[in-house]
């Protein structure tokens, strides 16, 4: 196997190198000039733009030919383009060179818009985002403008039938296959039949050593020990991965490394989103913990499911913690108090509710019908009114972790101040003559009794217990069903949108919500073996999160803009066995990390690249690199620092912290903490929205890093450090290869390290750091 040689030269060659990431492939027709938008960036102008320009722009710039303002038609790409008597509205990739741009910062009151009052910096940022990244728009969608709640007329049995998301599960029997003695299980008869009728092979098995460390990362999200690699290499016998695979799920660590996983989906973070959502959340972590602990439980995923909908209306005492997945997202506050803006604000909230239910348990962008029928998908603006009517009806709360003892002692300390403030100021106003302007001049014993009060009154205070620790959750908060909201706009009833579940799933007569706030019901019908979107969705995330791809591809949107799966028949027989098997996600990695499929090597094959590029037959696994926290983590564990305890409040300095990355403390704004930019310069991503998948990017910026900053300096050190016990250089060299990267070295890379250290001690630091930094550390093989 080539490995990479370190060097010292390794820095500048990779700063020197930026490798250009493909542009995400767009939808375009047959013929078309202009490429369409992709699914993402469709979801964004649904959820972000279109219910900006249906409210504010519609009325002077839509489809009335009488009420056109400026000759200019905001209703479709190609009239924004055009523009009106001032010229095109915008400039595509420019959003400083773009009229409509300039006009809503309010920089000239000559052309302000709107003229009556300026959208909110939310909006702003809206609309010069969707500029800056090309104005996508839909393609079907011309001069579509939404035109309330009537029905777009749905042929909802054709789309039960045909769409490959809404047909019910049906598993069949895994595929006979010829090369059965690579496909040892039923995983790999599905994959092998696909390479047999391309006419292609599967890589062989990775090598043991590739594949203790690849387990151990994918379990836990720290390398191996030497001896525990050595132990695994030296095991013959048949079930020696099995038994790897086991105690790692046995491991508390499970749960932190998986628990990041979802923490993505969960938009997770501990507040403090800027503007309109500027809440800190102090007990976030709660819910980060209670995640942790239900995975490393294999807390069936139904239950983990119903009880971050509904568990504060289950179980309130216990399983309302749960709730944080919702009660720790963004919530928006009026930017003026005024009606229209108070009503803006709860309509954003409602949209990051039914867009984060919606993508991250069925798979479905539903909040692409805030404003209208949803234009590629069976979901209509009833669908979207009927599951925001659900969440209206719940507030946000905070769930006091006090005893009994210690609530009823707060309300009599909080009843102690009342009185005391009450009878403080009776008594100064009974003291006043409401005639005399002046301020009042007192007796001396009327002053001594006045003091004599607000002494009670701050004894009461200090005297108060301290507050317990609360729990962010969601609480009922009504029972009634929402008005489908006219174009987007809360302050335009249409008709009646009474709570229940999607159509598509549930059918046309399908059981309105009655209790409370409709959340236990919701949460019912999500996980109801009927409805075929929960389990495929949970299954293809788990599927990505072991092979850096995900069988289908758009883990969020399994509507018509979405990929199809790879292996569909794959996909089933795994959503109907997780299912039988208790919706155990253990079951679902042992299912996976047992099969010939997970453990071929990454090794690359020029013939088969060129027949299948995107691996999307499986033919090899995927390499990739680390996420951040696991890159952190593995450095602090090679160098022997990691501090392995578990939960806990989250830590702001988390470069100048031992504890693993789960634990650092982060903005929903991305620009609060230390760690939000170390997080953010390693691809993390933003916690505004719920993240399907984590981009990959390679850029200066990350190498500068490994370079220079004080926390892989200080790495390089640790390192160096733990190896100079050892007898002599070649025995530290080894040793090093052996923690970092699992194997030993080849002779040209012990006589690399041998000439930069010879006679040189000094130099250790530097060359534990370019090892901790090289390509083979950072990546999963």
């Amino acid at each position: 196997m080539n490995h990479s040689l370190p060097s010292l030269l390794f820095f500048g060659f990779i700063v020197s190198t930026v490798i250009a990431i493909q542009p995400e492939k767009t939808l375009a027709p047959a013929g078309s000039t202009t490429p369409l938008a992709t699914a993402v960036q469709i979801e964004f102008f649904e959820n972000k733009v279109r219910p900006v320009l249906v409210k504010n722009c519609f009325r002077c710039h839509g489809e009335n030919e009488k009420a056109i303002k400026g000759g200019l038609r905001l209703t479709s790409r190609e009239g924004i383009l055009k523009g009106g008597d001032t010229g095109p509205a915008i400039v595509p990739g420019n959003p400083e060179q773009s009229l409509l741009v300039k006009a809503i910062r309010y920089k000239d009151t000559n052309t302000a818009m709107p003229p009556k009052q300026k959208l909110t910096d939310t909006e702003i940022a809206a609309l010069t985002k969707w500029v800056e990244i090309g104005a996508p728009w839909p393609g079907s969608d011309s001069t579509a403008v939404a035109k309330g709640s009537k029905s777009a007329g749905y042929d909802w049995e054709k789309f039960r039938r045909e769409h490959w998301s809404f047909k019910p599960i049906t598993p069949i029997d895994p595929p006979e296959v010829k090369n059965t003695k690579w496909a040892k299980g039923n995983i790999d008869r599905f994959v092998m039949a696909r390479l047999e009728a391309a006419k292609m092979m599967p890589n062989p098995s990775a090598e043991k050593h590739i594949l203790i460390r690849r387990a151990y990362l994918d379990l836990i999200g720290i390398p191996p020990t030497p001896e525990q690699v050595k132990a695994f290499i030296n095991d013959a016998k048949p079930d020696s991965l099995a038994r790897v695979v086991d105690e790692l799920l046995r491991s508390k660590h499970y749960g932190e490394r998986w628990a990041r996983h979802w923490l993505d989906v969960a938009r997770y973070s501990d507040g403090l989103g800027g503007f309109l959502d500027a809440a800190d959340l102090p007990n976030a972590w709660r819910y980060r913990d209670w995640v942790v602990q239900s995975l490393n439980e294999d807390m069936p995923y139904n239950e983990f499911v119903i009880r971050q909908i509904a568990g504060d209306v289950r179980k309130p005492e216990t399983d309302a913690v749960a709730t944080g997945f919702f009660a720790v997202g963004p919530t928006y506050i009026s930017d003026g108090g005024d009606p229209e803006a108070t009503l803006q604000a709860q309509a954003e909230t409602l949209a990051d509710r039914v867009d984060t239910f919606s993508r991250a348990f069925l798979g479905l962008t539903v909040a692409c019908a805030r404003c209208h029928d949803h234009k590629f998908d069976p979901i209509t603006t009833k669908d979207y009114y009927a599951i925001a009517g659900v969440f209206k009806n719940t507030a946000i709360g905070e769930l006091s972790l006090a005893s009994k003892e210690g609530i009823e002692a707060q309300k009599i300390n909080e009843e102690k101040v009342r009185l005391a403030q009450q009878a403080l100021k009776q008594f100064t106003k009974s003291l006043q003559d409401p005639e005399k302007k002046e301020k009042p001049k007192f007796t001396q014993e009327e002053q001594k009794r006045i003091d004599q009060l607000k002494q009670e009154v701050e004894i009461a205070k200090k005297t108060a217990p301290p507050k317990a620790p609360g729990i962010h959750v969601l609480k009922e908060n009504g029972n009634a069903d929402m008005h489908v909201a006219l174009k987007g706009d809360l302050s335009k009833k249409g008709d009646l949108a009474p709570r229940k579940f999607l159509q598509i799933i549930a059918g046309e007569d399908a059981k309105q919500f009655t209790e409370g706030s409709g959340r236990r019901e919701l949460a019912e019908a999500v996980v109801q073996t009927n409805n075929p979107l929960t389990a495929r969705v949970i299954v293809n995330r788990v599927w990505e999160w072991h092979f850096g791809e995900a069988l289908v591809r758009t883990p969020g949107n399994f509507g018509t803009l979405g990929e199809k799966p790879t292996h569909p028949e794959l996909l089933d027989w795994l959503a109907a066995r997780f299912m039988a098997n208790g919706w155990s996600l253990k079951w679902l990695h042992r299912e996976i990390m047992l099969s010939s499929t997970w453990q071929m090597s990454s090794s690359h094959d020029v013939t088969k690249f060129a027949n299948d590029g995107d691996n999307r037959l499986l033919w090899r696994m995927n390499p990739r690199k680390l996420e951040v926290e696991n890159w952190r983590d593995s450095l602090l564990a090679v160098t022997g620092e990691l501090d392995r305890t578990i939960g806990g409040a989250p830590i702001e300095k988390i470069l100048e912290s031992n504890r693993r990355s789960l634990y650092a403390r982060i903005s929903r704004s991305g620009d609060r903490f230390e760690s939000d930019a170390f997080f953010r310069t390693f691809d993390f991503p933003a916690a505004q929205a719920t993240a399907d998948s984590r981009t990959t990017t390679i850029v200066p910026q990350q190498y500068l890093f490994m370079m220079n900053n004080p926390f892989m300096i200080n790495r390089g050190i640790a390192l160096a450090k733990s190896l100079e016990p050892l007898e002599s250089n070649e025995v530290r060299i080894r040793t090093a290869y052996e923690k970092l990267f699992s194997r030993q070295p080849e002779d040209r890379e012990i006589q690399a390290g041998l000439a930069f250290v010879k006679d040189h001690p000094e130099n250790w630091p530097k060359y534990a750091q370019v090892l901790l930094s090289t390509h083979e550390f950072l990546q999963m093989q």
